[in-house]
């Protein structure tokens, strides 16, 4: 037992320091690379007056906590799609969650520019839920929609179309301008009044994941075990649906859509930690938060001084991993 416990504290100090590691490079570097001196003390001894401590406090810092955050969340959405339905490809971005939040974000903007933050964080939310209200219900019409590859391609062919009809109402109202940031994902242009007001939001996803999980591990065994062991499988699939809108609803909100995390992530973690969501919830949210962050640093070394958008980086991971998960498993649910 005394063994165990000194695991976890290591475990927990290694973590704490990778994470301060991680804040410290990505506040350090970008088109303006900024001294570890200049960062540290700028916390100590913050100088309006001075470019750098204003670079690091109204860019920087909101950038890594933004994407800290948004990693975390979407590493847990795809988690629990994936143990809930049993489909090993589930992902908010394959799956049209977070279409359906850009999607219903571009009307948003149209209909009404004057739009305060949390009317936009509402209106992502809503299109979050009709994103994945319409892939899973077409899917219950189709011979074998619930199948893993099914739900992949009719997620992703639902997805192409509502894109599709955000850029050209964009573009009919000339608005596609101001729509880049949600089409693009720049993380560069992170609105610190957004994260705090997404973080009540956060809060309850995030809860919300933490008590479906024990939930999601009998889901992930199929409907009729979970059934079998006296779960309301409808009740827990719409609160597990529900912890997923809200976290990808904020996740989109804050920086747009951000392809691959929810796929790749809740792999690496079962991996390591087994098939228990108790623990696959947190440790998720951990890896996933880590994996965007580093993929943010990336972005901006890959073609220095230029910017790489985010979501080639995560495509660069994505791409194979997805097409490594189809031909080794094929059309199979988990």
């Amino acid at each position: 037992m005394g063994r165990l416990i000194r695991r976890k504290r290591i475990h927990l100090m290694l973590l704490a320091v990778l994470f301060i590691m991680t804040i410290a490079v990505s506040v350090s570097y970008g088109s303006k690379s900024i001294s570890y001196q200049t960062v540290w003390e700028s916390f100590i001894h913050y100088d309006e007056g001075q470019m750098d401590h204003l670079i690091i406090h109204t860019s920087r810092l909101p950038r890594v906590a933004g994407a800290l955050m948004i990693g975390a969340f979407l590493a847990v959405a795809g988690a629990l799609m994936q143990g809930m339905t049993r489909n090993y490809l589930a992902s908010p971005s394959i799956m049209g969650v977070a279409d359906g939040s850009v999607f219903v974000v571009t009307l948003c903007m149209i209909f009404w520019p004057g739009a305060t933050p949390m009317t936009m964080i509402v209106c992502s939310l809503i299109g979050s839920a009709l994103g994945a209200g319409l892939v899973f219900t077409i899917a219950k019409w189709l011979p074998d929609g619930m199948s893993p590859l099914t739900l992949a391609i009719l997620g992703t062919i639902l997805g192409t179309f509502l894109g599709g009809i955000s850029q050209a109402l964009a573009t009919y109202y000339q608005v596609s301008q101001h729509l880049s940031f949600w089409y693009n994902a720049r993380l560069h242009q992170m609105d610190p009044l957004m994260i705090k007001w997404t973080i009540p939001f956060a809060v309850a996803g995030l809860a919300l994941a933490w008590m479906v999980s024990r939930s999601v591990t009998a889901l992930s065994l199929g409907e009729e075990a979970a059934a079998g062991l006296g779960m309301n499988v409808a009740r827990m699939k719409g609160l597990t649906m529900l912890s997923v809108v809200l976290l990808t609803g904020i996740s989109v909100a804050l920086a747009g859509k951000i392809a691959f995390i929810g796929l790749i992530i809740p792999h690496v973690t079962r991996y390591l930690v087994g098939q228990d969501y108790r623990r696959i919830v947190p440790y998720a949210a951990l890896l996933g938060a880590l994996f965007l962050a580093w993929s943010d640093v990336i972005s901006r070394l890959l073609n220095a001084p230029f910017e790489t958008p985010i979501g080639v980086v995560t495509a660069l991971f994505g791409v194979p991993y997805f097409l490594y998960l189809v031909k080794t498993r094929g059309g199979r649910s988990a």
